[in-house]
Protein backbone atom coordinates (compact mmCIF):
# COMPACT_ATOMS: atom_id res chain seq x y z
CA UNK A 1 0.00 0.00 0.00
CA UNK A 2 1.49 3.98 -0.57
CA UNK A 3 1.60 5.32 2.32
CA UNK A 4 1.90 8.85 0.72
CA UNK A 5 -1.26 8.76 -0.98
CA UNK A 6 -2.65 8.16 2.38
CA UNK A 7 -1.05 10.62 3.78
CA UNK A 8 -2.33 13.21 1.43
CA UNK A 9 -5.77 11.64 1.62
CA UNK A 10 -5.80 12.09 5.47
CA UNK A 11 -4.46 15.53 4.94
CA UNK A 12 -6.66 16.74 2.45
CA UNK A 13 -9.70 15.41 4.53
CA UNK A 14 -8.42 16.95 7.97
CA UNK A 15 -8.24 20.50 5.75
CA UNK A 16 -11.45 20.45 4.60
CA UNK A 17 -12.75 19.58 8.03
CA UNK A 18 -11.10 22.43 9.47
CA UNK A 19 -12.02 24.85 6.92
CA UNK A 20 -15.31 24.33 7.12
CA UNK A 21 -15.61 24.13 10.79
CA UNK A 22 -13.97 27.92 10.43
CA UNK A 23 -16.39 29.43 7.69
CA UNK A 24 -19.11 27.85 10.03
CA UNK A 25 -18.20 29.59 13.11
CA UNK A 26 -17.18 32.67 11.42
CA UNK A 27 -20.50 32.91 9.00
CA UNK A 28 -22.63 31.81 12.12
CA UNK A 29 -24.84 35.10 13.59
CA UNK A 30 -25.62 34.09 16.81
CA UNK A 31 -22.25 34.88 19.10
CA UNK A 32 -22.27 38.31 17.16
CA UNK A 33 -25.94 39.04 18.46
CA UNK A 34 -24.78 37.58 21.91
CA UNK A 35 -22.26 40.30 21.99
CA UNK A 36 -24.50 42.63 21.00
CA UNK A 37 -26.37 42.18 23.86
CA UNK A 38 -23.83 41.62 26.31
CA UNK A 39 -22.24 44.96 25.45
CA UNK A 40 -25.46 46.94 25.86
CA UNK A 41 -26.33 45.13 29.34
CA UNK A 42 -22.68 46.51 30.29
CA UNK A 43 -23.09 49.85 29.21
CA UNK A 44 -26.76 49.75 31.19
CA UNK A 45 -24.82 48.45 34.28
CA UNK A 46 -21.94 51.27 33.85
CA UNK A 47 -24.99 53.86 34.10
CA UNK A 48 -26.57 52.11 36.67
CA UNK A 49 -23.41 52.19 38.73
CA UNK A 50 -22.60 56.08 38.57
CA UNK A 51 -26.41 56.82 39.61
CA UNK A 52 -26.01 54.65 42.32
CA UNK A 53 -22.75 55.66 43.47
CA UNK A 54 -23.21 59.71 42.79
CA UNK A 55 -19.85 59.45 41.13
CA UNK A 56 -18.58 61.89 38.49
CA UNK A 57 -16.69 61.56 35.62
CA UNK A 58 -13.44 60.67 37.99
CA UNK A 59 -14.96 57.05 38.49
CA UNK A 60 -12.76 54.50 36.95
CA UNK A 61 -14.78 51.08 36.11
CA UNK A 62 -13.11 48.14 35.61
CA UNK A 63 -15.91 45.77 33.50
CA UNK A 64 -16.13 43.04 30.89
CA UNK A 65 -15.64 45.62 28.09
CA UNK A 66 -12.93 47.45 29.70
CA UNK A 67 -10.95 45.08 31.82
CA UNK A 68 -8.09 46.40 33.69
CA UNK A 69 -6.27 43.29 34.85
CA UNK A 70 -4.59 44.64 38.17
CA UNK A 71 -8.27 45.45 39.32
CA UNK A 72 -9.62 41.35 38.84
CA UNK A 73 -12.06 39.19 37.56
CA UNK A 74 -14.92 40.62 35.68
CA UNK A 75 -17.84 38.67 34.06
CA UNK A 76 -21.08 39.25 32.63
CA UNK A 77 -23.81 36.73 32.81
CA UNK A 78 -27.10 35.88 31.90
CA UNK A 79 -29.27 34.25 34.87
CA UNK A 80 -33.29 33.29 35.25
CA UNK A 81 -35.02 36.47 34.37
CA UNK A 82 -32.09 39.07 34.17
CA UNK A 83 -28.48 39.67 33.82
CA UNK A 84 -25.46 39.65 36.85
CA UNK A 85 -22.84 41.71 36.17
CA UNK A 86 -19.14 42.29 38.25
CA UNK A 87 -16.66 44.57 38.07
CA UNK A 88 -14.32 47.06 40.17
CA UNK A 89 -14.18 50.72 40.39
CA UNK A 90 -12.02 53.39 41.90
CA UNK A 91 -12.82 56.85 42.10
CA UNK A 92 -9.28 58.33 41.57
CA UNK A 93 -5.76 56.84 40.93
CA UNK A 94 -4.50 57.15 44.48
CA UNK A 95 -7.43 54.93 45.70
CA UNK A 96 -7.73 51.01 45.47
CA UNK A 97 -10.49 49.35 43.50
CA UNK A 98 -13.92 48.03 44.72
CA UNK A 99 -15.65 45.16 43.33
CA UNK A 100 -18.82 45.39 42.79
CA UNK A 101 -21.77 42.95 41.69
CA UNK A 102 -24.86 43.82 40.26
CA UNK A 103 -28.24 42.05 39.01
CA UNK A 104 -30.33 43.15 36.22
CA UNK A 105 -33.59 41.70 35.21
CA UNK A 106 -35.10 41.42 32.02
CA UNK A 107 -35.88 45.06 31.57
CA UNK A 108 -32.27 46.04 32.03
CA UNK A 109 -34.07 47.80 35.40
CA UNK A 110 -31.64 47.60 38.46
CA UNK A 111 -32.55 44.50 40.80
CA UNK A 112 -29.64 45.13 43.43
CA UNK A 113 -25.96 46.68 43.58
CA UNK A 114 -23.45 45.00 46.00
CA UNK A 115 -20.32 46.75 46.68
CA UNK A 116 -17.17 46.57 48.94
CA UNK A 117 -16.55 50.46 49.68
CA UNK A 118 -15.88 51.18 53.27
CA UNK A 119 -17.18 55.24 52.08
CA UNK A 120 -19.49 56.51 55.06
CA UNK A 121 -21.51 58.02 52.33
CA UNK A 122 -22.04 55.08 50.65
CA UNK A 123 -23.34 53.27 53.78
CA UNK A 124 -25.96 56.25 54.44
CA UNK A 125 -27.79 55.71 51.29
CA UNK A 126 -27.36 51.87 51.57
CA UNK A 127 -29.82 52.57 54.42
CA UNK A 128 -32.15 54.73 52.08
CA UNK A 129 -32.06 52.67 49.24
CA UNK A 130 -32.76 48.65 49.74
CA UNK A 131 -31.13 47.66 45.75
CA UNK A 132 -27.72 49.03 47.16
CA UNK A 133 -25.40 46.96 49.69
CA UNK A 134 -22.56 48.21 51.15
CA UNK A 135 -20.11 46.49 53.28
CA UNK A 136 -16.54 47.91 54.24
Amino acid sequence: MNHRLGSLVFALVVGLAIAWYAYDRVTDPLPAQQREIEEAVVLEARAWLVEMLMAGPALEISDPLDRDRVAGKVYVYPVEGGWEISGHYRRGEGQGWHPWLMQLDGDRKLRSLAVRDPDPGLAARAAADDRLTVTP
